[in-house]
């Protein structure tokens, strides 16, 4: 794309450089936005799912000692060892997330502490009693004994592209570069749940060759399956139909074999099954959004 330019940074960085000015757009983790940002209303998402780097925020709670028993976030709370004197000790790197979670839930005596490296060890070192931390597939708590409660997910986290707001609303030509990215993004995370299927098919006309699809569970593609005639030379030298209609649908990737057999049954031979790059449709409902946000007309 022109008028791009690319830069690797910490996520920690991405999201300052983008409050200070410095950076324009930013992709980074749900969990470092929401940590850093901290409300700033110079600080825009414009697309919060981008589809990798899925994990949550959530607590790491000892499996046994006083903690045997506590399975939800409320027996947590109304544990009555913690008091003013002797808070529930919480080991985090994201102090503001951590912060405003407690507080929403009315935890009345919890003390933040920070600690550099994996946390999973606190808890057993008694440097602190409980965890908040990423959590991908548990692995690492379980490591380590700990275990998540029922009401303890903080935040659900994926890749996000971000924005500084002034720049988007001042710098000429930017609001265009992130319009096609939003498109880009879109189109491509759509086509990635899709195949293209694409077979050769006898009939005697495409409303014959259609209805015998049609009849077939699961080969009528996004909007219905695509047919065209296939032409060949005949032996005088001159051009036309050879009784073959080229047939092309759009399935869900874990239908692949079932439409393959379903083109077999109907009649269908050379089955060719190709990825999908972008699926273009209307206009994303997320730009629409952006624009709404910006308090800017379409």
């Amino acid at each position: 794309m022109p008028q791009l330019e690319v830069w690797f940074q910490r996520a920690s960085d991405v999201v300052r450089k983008l409050s200070y000015g410095d950076f324009d757009l930013g992709i980074v983790g749900l969990d470092m936005f929401a940590e850093l940002s901290h409300g700033d209303p110079d600080l825009v998402v414009v697309h919060d799912a981008l589809d990798f780097g899925h994990c949550h925020l959530g607590l790491g709670v000892p499996m046994g000692g006083k903690f045997a028993d506590i399975s939800t976030l409320d027996q947590l709370r109304s544990m009555p060892e913690w008091s003013e004197s002797n808070p529930l000790r919480v080991v985090t790197g994201y102090q503001n997330v951590a912060r405003k979670f407690f507080q929403e839930q009315a935890f009345e005596h919890v003390v933040l502490l920070s600690a550099d490296g994996a946390l999973e060890a606190a808890p057993l070192m008694g440097s602190a009693d409980i965890i908040l931390d990423l959590v991908s597939t548990g692995v690492t708590l379980r490591e380590n004994n700990l275990k998540e409660l029922e009401g303890g997910h903080i935040l659900w986290s994926q890749g996000a592209l971000v924005a500084n707001r002034r720049a988007l609303q001042e710098r000429p030509g930017l609001l265009e570069v992130v319009h096609e990215l939003i498109e880009r993004f879109e189109a491509h995370l759509k086509a990635g749940k899709f195949y293209s299927v694409l077979a050769n098919m006898r009939g005697n006309s495409a409303e014959e060759v259609a209805q015998k699809l049609l009849d077939q569970p699961g080969l009528s593609g996004l909007q219905g399956p695509t047919i065209s005639t296939v032409y060949n030379k005949t032996e005088d030298g001159t051009i036309g139909p050879c009784g073959y209609f080229d047939c092309t649908i759009c399935i869900p990737k874990k239908q692949i074999y079932a439409a393959v057999k379903g083109f077999r049954q109907a009649g269908g031979s050379g089955v060719v099954v190709s990825p999908i790059t972008y699926i273009f449709e209307e206009e994303p409902a997320r730009w629409r959004k952006l624009l709404d946000t910006l308090e800017l007309e379409q």
